[in-house]
This record gives C-alpha cells, structure tokens and sequence, in this order.
C-alpha cells in the first residue's frame, strides 16, 4: 500500500502534474522546467525531488545542470499515459507547451550558431579526407545486415550519427564528456524530432549502461582522443548484448603531427591489426569494413561483433 500511498502524494499538487506533462514531451533542464513554471529554480528541485522519490522522474547531472527524463517502465509509465489523457485540454498544460516550444526553437538556434562559430575548425580537417556523405553511406552498408535495435554513441559530439542511425532504432542513446557539446546534440535531435533518443554526460571508459543492454555501439571519429583505446573497446563490448556489433570509424595511420598540436588528437590513427586485435581481447570478431582513401587521411571502418559466452569457452 506505501508505494501507491507515495505515488499519489507526489501527484497531489498542480505543479507536479504539470512538470509530469512537461517532461512527457521532451527532457528539460531544472532551469527550463523554471522557466516555464515561472518558479524559483529551489522550488522547481523540490517538486522534482518528490517526484523522483515517488518513481516517476529520473535525475542526471550535466556539470552544472540537472536533466530529468520520464520513467518509462512499469508503473511510472502507466501513469504518463493517464495523465497525457486527463490533462488533454488543460489551459495550463496549453500554455506550458507554447512555452515549451520556445525552448526548443531556442536550442535549434544554439545548435546552428555553434555550428557556424565552429564551422572552418571542422570543415578543414573534413577537406583531409573523403566526404562526410562517403563515410556515412559505408556505416549504414556496415550495419545493413540486420536492424541496428538499441544504439549507444559514445561521443555523440553533436549528435550526427544519433540523427543518421537512430531513425532505424528502437532507442538511442548518445554520450559525450563535454555539456557544451551535448546541448548543441539536444537541439539537433529537437530539430529532426527523434523523440526516442537521449543523450547524457558520460566517460568512454565508465559507461551508464549494463553489462549486455546494447545491440550496437557506436566510436564514430572518438577512439583517436582516447589515451587507452583498448579499454574503450573493452567498456563498449562490456554493454554489447550476445551478437550485439561494435562499429568503429577512425582514421588509418598518418603523420599529421597538426592534428595532434591543433586538435587534441592523442592518436595519429590506427592499423587494422591494433584495432583488431583489442576487439578479440574483448571477446569481439572483428573484421575490416572499408578503407575510404581520398586527401590527406584515409578512413577506416571495423566491425567488432559479439560472440556468445558459450561460443568463446567452445573456442
């Protein structure tokens, strides 16, 4: 009886109803849920505190800033979807969501100025190798034998492949170390309206997921800023379910010391071998998908796939 006792406190006040209905359609910021509510940042974390305390809402820091996404399972799920139907219609709820659409015309327009403010960076290490519409037609081809399912990007950046692979998911996650970039993924995913894909702040080497939870994972252009990058495959296998398939996308060895100096790339590329041979100490098969050579810089695709325990003891 406590928990349904607990469940129905926390929806017992205006505020909170509203909150649920705002979060239901797209996760907010406790600085924007503020806004919205035209409340005091503290009042707002006490209502959402209850809230997540009843099962309802789930909290995740970002740097400064705390998340809050919907509890989709079970019971908490259920009551979403009552209240969707009871608040249909509410002037409130009305004017929450004309509030909320400002937010995220807000967060496309950030997106696009930090694109443009960011542009010449990128597009000069773009005009080393072959075209962004290459590499993406050799991933999709490197995945194309069956559905891709639950998708983890680790190191979203600003969401790209999210937008590329996601539409073909049934759920798609992106992480990324950097708030800054995350932000700019949350107004690129606003803008191309996939409502079931995430984002969160985390490390390549301490994934939130379980061990088995993902079909496939993604290191799009990551793997060569990681000073370990056979434990970064090693924690992308760990959350890989039984013939889930690691992609890996990076640059083929190459001595542009520049990219070192000029934009943090710790690792100037990799061989087959080296790839290879991480993915089968992490109990991968791994093999080379594609060499794309045009400019400067070739680059390299590699899919890793994962083989049942059974099957590796067998071996």
């Amino acid at each position: 009886m406590q928990p349904a006792l607990d469940l129905f406190r926390a929806l017992a006040d205006p505020s909170r109803l509203r909150i649920m209905a705002l979060v239901r359609s797209m996760e907010l910021s406790i600085g924007e849920l503020a806004e919205v509510l035209g409340q005091s940042q503290p009042r707002v974390s006490r209502h959402v505190r209850i809230l997540a305390e009843a099962g309802l809402l789930v909290r995740h820091k970002e740097g400064a800033w705390v998340f809050l996404r919907i509890e989709g399972a079970g019971l908490a799920g259920e009551v979403g979807g009552l209240l969707d139907r009871m608040l249909d219609g509410s002037p409130a709820v009305a004017a929450d969501t004309r509030r909320l659409d400002e937010i995220r015309a807000r967060r496309v327009a950030e997106m696009r100025s930090y694109f443009d403010a960011h542009a010449e960076g990128w597009d000069g290490i773009r005009s080393m190798h072959v075209s962004d519409g290459e590499v993406e037609a050799a991933i999709l081809r490197a995945l194309a034998a069956r559905p891709v399912g639950y998708l983890l990007d680790i190191g979203t950046g600003t969401g790209r492949m999210l937008e590329l692979l996601a539409p073909g998911s049934r759920g798609a996650t992106g992480v990324d170390r950097s708030a800054d970039m995350l932000r700019v993924a949350r107004g690129k995913l606003e803008a191309a309206q996939l409502g079931h894909c995430e984002v969160r702040q985390a490390d390549m080497y301490a994934l939130p997921q379980a061990d088995g939870s993902v079909d496939t994972v993604l290191l799009h252009q990551v793997l060569h800023y990681a000073d370990n990058p056979s434990g970064a495959i090693a924690e992308a296998a760990r959350v890989l379910a039984p013939g889930g398939r690691l992609l890996v996308v990076d640059f083929a060895p190459h001595t542009l010391e520049e990219l070192r100096a000029n934009h943090a790339h710790t690792r100037l590329g990799f061989a087959d071998d080296a790839v290879l041979g991480w993915m089968r100490e992490s109990g991968l098969e791994g093999r080379v998908m594609d060499h794309l050579k045009g400019g400067t810089l070739t680059v390299s695709i590699w899919l890793g796939e994962k083989t049942p325990l059974a099957k590796r003891k067998a071996a």
